[in-house]
């Protein structure tokens, strides 16, 4: 029983690995020829974990060797159009100047119902709303909607504002995130008289605190 929790401890680390150095891609977002590494990878690793009479390195050199694979075909997808062309083929556009192509579409095996879903999704209801539809290689549906149709930014409106940031986690359970103070360029004093504006003791008794995207502090208490 050891052995197996070893055995899978080892396989499900090299697995993790694995899929870090593969990228941040969701399973949607997957290329074909990533994806199928991945649906290898993971049978790799179950084979060892339920047969013990399968040596442990007959699983990891296989995975080993997927994730060098991996690595070549991105470097060389970067190096060569061409060759991403071959592996991962090209986008297609499906809606052209707000007319559906009828053959891309049977093409790519799509029905008109599976184009009026993958647009529901995206917040598109109506067809005429449309002016171009991409398919992506990864296989999400890139929409590019008419402009009399796209809502005024406060740019169009000439309206004054300030960018927003990227919000900060200062205070995560009671604990004070000092790392991203730095970031922000404030100090535990800073901190605590904001604590102090909004009546709160010690920074022990805050679920959550926050530096939102306006710069302001926002916090949940723990009670």
């Amino acid at each position: 029983m050891f052995t197996v929790m070893i055995r899978t401890a080892i396989l499900y680390s090299l697995v993790l690995l694995t899929m870090r150095l593969m990228g941040k891609r969701q399973i949607g977002e997957l290329e074909p020829f990533e994806l199928a590494i991945a649906i290898m990878v993971s049978e790799l690793a179950s084979l060892p974990m339920q047969d013990l009479g399968i040596p442990l390195i007959h699983g990891i050199i296989p995975i080993i060797t997927l994730l060098i694979l991996q690595t070549i075909i991105t470097i060389l997808e970067l190096k060569s159009d061409l060759f991403r062309r071959i592996i991962c083929g090209k986008p297609s556009v499906l809606i052209n100047k707000g007319k559906i192509d009828v053959n891309e579409l049977r093409h790519q095996r799509l029905s008109f119902n599976d184009l009026m879903e993958e647009l529901r999704l995206k917040g598109f209801y109506n067809l005429q709303d449309v002016e171009y539809a991409v398919l992506e290689t990864s296989g999400e549906l890139s929409v590019l909607p008419r402009t009399d149709t796209i809502p005024a930014t406060k740019k169009d409106l000439n309206i004054q504002s300030q960018q927003e940031k990227l919000p900060v986690t200062l205070i995560l359970d009671g604990q004070i995130c000092k790392e991203n103070l730095k970031v922000i360029d404030k100090d535990i004093s800073w901190l605590e008289s904001q604590l102090k504006r909004n009546k709160i003791e010690n920074a022990n008794k805050v679920f959550i605190g926050i530096l939102d995207s306006k710069s302001k502090f926002y916090f949940q208490l723990k009670d």
